[in-house]
Order: C-alpha cells, then sequence, then structure tokens
C-alpha cells in the first residue's frame, strides 16, 4: 500500500540520495553524470512545502513534487525506489497528484531516452519540445465536473 506525506527540511538528504541513483544510468548513457551534481542540484532546490514522500508499506520510498506557476503547475523529482519500479506505484501517484491539478496545465520534463517517457504518455502527457538531454512534455488536466 503507497501513501503520500508532506516532506521536512530533513528528508533532502535522502531524496538527493535516491535521485542519483534513480537517474545515475540515464545520465551516464547521455554522458552527464556528476555524481556531486545531482545530489548538488536537488539540495539546493529542495522546498519541502511543494515536495510530498512516497510511502509504501511504512516506509519512506519515493518522492514528488509540484510546484505552480502563474500558469502552470511543474511536476518535479518524482523518484521511487528502483526496486519498486514497474508495479503500478508510480502509476498510482501520478493519477493522485494529477486529479489534484484538474483544470489545469501540468508541465515536466525527463531525461531522453527514460523509461519514465512511458509512464507520463500513458497518463496522457505529449511531447512539447526535445534536444538531446530533455524532453518537455505537457497535459492539461481535465477539470472536475460537479455531481
Amino acid at each position: 500500500m503507497s501513501a503520500l506525506r508532506p516532506s521536512t527540511e530533513g528528508d533532502a538528504a535522502w531524496i538527493a540520495e535516491l535521485r542519483a541513483v534513480v537517474l545515475r544510468d540515464d545520465l551516464q548513457r547521455l554522458g552527464r553524470y556528476d555524481p556531486v551534481r545531482v545530489r548538488r542540484r536537488f539540495i539546493d532546490g529542495f522546498v519541502p512545502a511543494w515536495t510530498r514522500v512516497i510511502v509504501v508499506d511504512g516506509t519512506d520510498a519515493g518522492s514528488i513534487s509540484m510546484r505552480a506557476d502563474a500558469d502552470d503547475v511543474w511536476l518535479e523529482h518524482f523518484y521511487l525506489r528502483p526496486d519498486l519500479q514497474g508495479r503500478g506505484i508510480g502509476s498510482a501517484i501520478l493519477g493522485a497528484v494529477l486529479q489534484e491539478s484538474a483544470g489545469r496545465r501540468v508541465r515536466l520534463n525527463v531525461l531522453t531516452g527514460s523509461s519514465a517517457r512511458r509512464l507520463y504518455e500513458r497518463h496522457g502527457f505529449t511531447v512539447d519540445t526535445e534536444d538531446d538531454v530533455d524532453v518537455f512534455m505537457s497535459m492539461s488536466v481535465p477539470a472536475i465536473s460537479p455531481g
């Protein structure tokens, strides 16, 4: 069973470490893996108010951040322990946070060649632009109709 909890400043270090593990293969394939930079980029931009921790069977297992700007909501820092991937947990979490963004456009970027792109496409994201490193995707989440 999975759930979300609010994050705290104390979550930054372990999420940064998880980020390094989750992104390592893709970043190495792209020739962009730096073990210090991959952690530092997360730590430098970590905002607990935007981030929730994914809890699986009572254990912290991942994170997801949703940052709203004037026009859109940005889905950022969506990481799940590799041993839990492929079980539908990420899909369930993504579906739940998308419902919270009803009536808004949600944007994200994923590394070129990442298997995570398939998850986003299954949920309705389409490609806006892409380059050698990043694929920028978005979707308009339908508003929830009353009744």
